[in-house]
């Protein structure tokens, strides 16, 4: 995965942009390095509740586009990210009872980058995102209007807004055929992994499963194009 223009590499590049407040996805540093800069970066990115991955200088060698990483590349979040009450707020400011999309791990920043325009389409007030094992802001990512709340923990996240009055639907081929389900109201859906779809922990927490139906020989649909399906099935019974 290449994160291009937002892809700082050295040590003075990466704590230049701590200091100056960017947000930093991902931090790679080379792994039993003591030195002085690279426990001050070590220290800011803990300050920041950055993810730091401990990795081989092999490894850094492979990522590094100039070969000067100096042991840290980091990955810069392209657009500044919201917060969960930011995306309430939002909801609160349109009088519209509140409509987000939360990603269980989604990992690939094309498919966030086409479910961040499907939630603007559809009227959703906001994304959230894992902090771990997901994709961030990217290049790739187009920039809208929808705002993105990173956190730590998806299933936490849900249990805090189900106690502020929102309701969760997840997909998954098991689930009660989406056009089975009431889906008005103050909802969450929850689109999961590529691969693994919905983590189990984050699907006890849902009220709901939704299947979308599906006739031909292949057995699940892209992430992207599920949140789309799904979405607009929110928006027609919203409309009605």
């Amino acid at each position: 995965m290449r994160y291009s223009e937002l892809t700082l590499e050295g040590r003075n590049a990466v704590i230049e942009a701590f200091r100056a407040g960017k947000t930093i996805d991902k931090l790679f540093v080379l792994e039993h390095c003591q030195e002085g800069s690279m426990n001050t970066i070590i220290r800011e990115a803990k300050k920041k509740d950055t993810i730091i991955n401990y990795v081989k200088k092999d490894r850094l060698d492979q990522m590094s586009e100039t070969g000067k990483h100096q042991g840290v590349i980091a990955y810069v979040a392209a657009y500044d990210y919201a917060t969960v009450d930011d995306i309430l707020e939002r909801a609160r400011e349109k009088d519209e009872q509140p409509f987000i999309i939360v990603l269980d791990n989604i990992e690939d920043p094309h498919n966030l980058g086409a479910i961040i325009r499907t939630a603007n389409l559809a009227g959703a007030h906001g994304v959230i995102i894992s902090k771990h094992r997901a994709a961030g802001l990217t290049a790739t990512v187009a920039k809208n209007y929808t705002p993105v709340a990173k956190v730590t923990n998806i299933a936490k996240t849900i249990e805090k807004l189900k106690d502020q009055g929102l309701w969760f639907v997840c997909a998954d081929m098991g689930g009660t055929r989406m056009y089975d389900l009431d889906l008005k109201g103050p909802i969450g859906l929850v689109i999961g992994n590529e691969g693994e779809g919905v983590s189990r922990l984050v699907k006890e927490k849902c009220d709901f499963i939704a299947s979308v139906p599906m006739f031909g020989d292949i057995d699940s649909l892209n992430a992207s194009v599920a949140t789309g399906v799904l979405a607009y099935e929110i928006v027609r019974q919203r409309m009605l």
